[in-house]
């Protein structure tokens, strides 16, 4: 009897779930915070420099971190990012501000205002300013002025009169911004065209007042930022440039657009191959992806996550990792209908079986996203952040809510009598009288021989490793400057490029290069590279000229030597911790020899990667760093659903004492499983070739990586890690005679112990 409530349920669910999704989705799109590289702006690590007979410690740090952050608020600039990294730095993150120069202009001026004598003795400083006593006026002419409001107009008096008594022509008050000992002088400045300081009104009589007009040369913007600068306050510190990264606007909103475009046909790629393969449960599938896409906006939008153009990857990525717990349990489920266990029994076993499987999947991929959050930097920790709110909402939606709604369907009974609905024939069932149990179903890959051919693919395999490492030996890796040092400038053309307009357009400005490449769909792209490492000055000239040329700003990253080594190192340190960490949960979770095998089945995956982008010469950037780890934490997945059949079949057999036996665990195992990896990694696959070619430029890199690193990884899981453990196990053998699988209980029974 079908119980109608249950279907009921389930619709009264679907409909819940549409009106809220119609509800609410278009604010929280709306308040979720884009990153620089999405909608424009600029990020800067500055090395904190003390000055004479200063250290820097937290209080320091922090001080400044608040001067940063009132500068900002002086921009207009909405939810900046200012944070203080190790014991010297700070990065400062600006996403959509209009003018980057300005901006960058009057984060790092140290705006230390202090009024001299001609022989330049200080007189007064910022300190003797009233708190946001600073405003852009008008002179008597019409001139674009400051006014600043004084504390004490009696200390303006002995300034004055102190002026005054040195006659002429020393009685001059010199207003100077960021005065530097030792180098400036007002004797040296007054014969320049262009002196440094700001005014030298000549001092005729003694004043009395609180309030002191600055007059100068100043442009209306130059006065309205000088009495910005004076209003947030002075650095206590001198800030050097380290790191920067610049997005044009027209740069970020083209990224946005192809990568949102990329991500919505590899989701309605991965709904097609799901209803299509797995019937019903690919439709239950598709209603719980959908739900995670939410609940995964929804989480951003509260947790005020910047989402950056790795983030939108890592987020659609984690559609098609997702949709892996969906994949396990749903070829379970169809093993429990092929033995000829009823609709009900079947979904019940097929979920116990699958959670340990589904639960160690995910949780490889989650120690990779933990480690590069806590090594990645500015992007990188984007994207791991939301590959980890990814993986953590996938097992919940994609596990729970997947088993409910199909519960709702199977506990109603109006499936009973119904395997087709799972893509079950009735040809493939057997009768549960002959006893069949699911390690001993017939596959579509029973013709394979796996372990027979092994030393075939043993030799196979190390000839490509010669190859690569050959290849890397000779061309070596394009490392972007991220790991190096120097500035990379990418244009945006509103017409087709070549490398030669591009380098007359740098030929212009002073600079050569022939360190160029013309990429996009219309040739509208160029990327130069320089080694020197361009100052603020030299940006801002960069963009401006550029912006002119070309139609639009170019983005210009500039990284110094020191920053560059910091990041290669902090790469190797994750990956080295990503590896060890897997070792570990390996070998917990399974045995040593099979955490061996994975891992070094691991490494070879991840180490053809670099051999493609020593041939190819795409360069090798932070993003390339990601797309390495995130294969490190996921390609290992293939390798654990074959391993835990393997045990399965182990614990069956109970004892191991001939060769035959490896082999026949082996290759069993790497049947049953060979389905269910080749769909996995083809969801994941799905969305990382729509990445590749609907997603934006820019990560074009990550997505090869990515692509390349799952289509390796799935050959070592099978002819690598599996083949391995093989050779293992075959000199445990040896060594032991036979190999027990299983542990006796002290208690008086039969059973294996799982």
């Amino acid at each position: 009897m079908v119980k109608r409530s249950r279907i009921v349920a389930f619709f009264l669910f679907l409909l819940i779930a549409i009106g809220i999704f119609g509800a609410t989705t278009k604010n929280i799109v709306g308040n979720i915070k884009l990153g620089l590289d999405l909608q424009g702006g600029f990020e800067v690590l500055y090395q904190v420099t003390p000055e004479k007979g200063q250290k820097i410690n937290e209080k320091i740090l922090a001080s400044t971190a608040d001067a940063l952050d009132r500068r900002v608020n002086e921009l207009g600039v909405s939810e900046p990012n200012i944070q203080i990294e190790g014991d010297d730095r700070i990065r400062v993150q600006l996403a959509g501000v209009t003018d980057q120069n300005e901006a960058r202009e009057m984060l790092s001026t140290e705006a230390n205002l202090s009024f001299r004598d001609a022989n330049d003795n200080l007189l007064m400083d910022g300190a003797d300013l009233k708190e946001n006593g600073a405003k852009q006026t008008f002179d008597e002419n019409g001139k674009p002025s400051i006014s600043i409001d004084l504390k004490s107009a009696d200390k303006f008096k002995e300034v004055t009169e102190k002026v005054l008594n040195m006659g002429a022509p020393n009685n001059v008050l010199v207003i100077w911004l960021d005065f530097e000992e030792g180098k400036d002088s007002y004797k040296e400045e007054i014969l320049k065209e262009n002196p440094k300081f700001l005014s030298a009104p000549t001092v005729n009589q003694i004043f009395n007042q609180d309030s002191v007009s600055i007059v100068g040369n100043f442009t209306l913007e130059e006065a309205t930022n000088l009495s910005s600068l004076l209003n947030a306050g002075a650095l206590p510190v001198k800030l050097d440039e380290t790191y920067s990264m610049s997005v044009g606007a027209k740069f970020g909103e083209q990224a946005m657009e192809k990568t949102v475009i990329a991500g919505v046909i590899g989701v309605i790629a991965i709904f097609l191959f799901m209803m299509f393969y797995y019937r019903f449960p690919g439709i239950i599938a598709t209603i719980t992806l959908t739900v995670y896409c939410y609940i995964t906006l929804l989480i951003f939008d509260w947790m005020n996550v910047v989402l950056t153009l790795p983030g939108i990857a890592a987020l659609i990525l984690g559609v098609g990792m997702a949709v892996d717990a969906n994949i396990i349990t749903y070829e379970r489920i169809r093993e429990e209908l092929r033995v000829g266990k009823s609709v009900k029994a079947a979904f019940k076993a097929g979920n116990e079986s699958s959670l340990s499987t589904v639960t160690d999947a995910n949780l490889t991929t989650l120690l990779a996203g933990v480690v590069l959050f806590f090594f990645g930097q500015s992007s990188v920790k984007g994207f791991a952040t939301s590959l980890i709110i990814s993986i953590l909402v996938s097992f919940i939606t994609n596990v729970y809510l997947s088993r409910w709604l199909l519960g709702l369907w199977v506990n109603s009974n109006a499936l009973a009598n119904k395997p087709s609905w799972f893509g079950v024939k009735p040809s493939q069932i057997h009768d549960i009288a002959e006893g069949v149990d699911t390690l001993d179903l017939t596959t579509k890959f029973d013709r394979f021989d796996f372990v027979k051919s092994r030393k075939r693919f043993f030799r196979i395999s190390i000839i490509l490793f010669v190859v690569g490492v050959i290849a890397l030996g000779v061309l070596r890796l394009n490392l972007a400057i991220d790991f190096s040092k120097g500035t990379r400038v990418e244009i945006l053309s509103d017409s087709p490029l070549t490398t030669e307009t591009v380098a007359s357009a740098f030929e212009k400005m002073g600079y050569e290069t022939d360190d160029i490449v013309i990429s996009g769909e219309d040739k509208e792209i160029g990327v130069a590279r320089f080694t020197d490492v361009l100052s603020k000055n030299e940006i801002a000239e960069l963009k401006e000229s550029f912006k002119d040329t070309f139609g639009s700003e170019p983005n210009v990253s500039s990284v110094t030597p020191t920053v560059g080594k910091e990041i290669a190192k902090n790469a190797i340190y994750a990956m080295i911790i990503a590896t060890i960490g897997l070792i570990i949960f390996v070998t917990f979770r399974f045995e040593f020899h099979m955490g061996v095998a994975a891992i070094i089945a691991l490494l070879y995956a991840t180490f053809f990667i670099f051999p493609v982008f020593s041939i190819s010469r795409m360069e090798v950037d932070l993003n390339f760093i990601a797309a390495v780890l995130t294969i490190i934490g996921y390609a290992i997945n293939d390798t654990i659903v074959t391993f835990d059949r393997m045990r399965e079949n182990m614990q069956k057999r109970r004892k191991i004492k001939s060769f035959e036996d490896i082999s026949d665990i082996a290759n069993k195992s790497l049947r049953q499983t060979l389905g269910r990896s080749v769909n996995t990694v083809l969801m994941v696959t799905l969305t990382v070739i729509a990445l590749m070619i609907f997603g934006s430029e820019s990560i074009r890199p990550f997505s090869i990586a990515l692509l390349v690193g799952l289509l390796v990884g799935t050959y070592s899981s099978i002819f690598i890690a599996a083949q391995l453990w093989v050779e293992f196990k075959k000199r445990e053998l040896k060594k032991k005679g036979v190999i027990i699988t299983y542990k006796e209980k002290r208690k008086k029974t039969d059973e294996p112990q799982v």
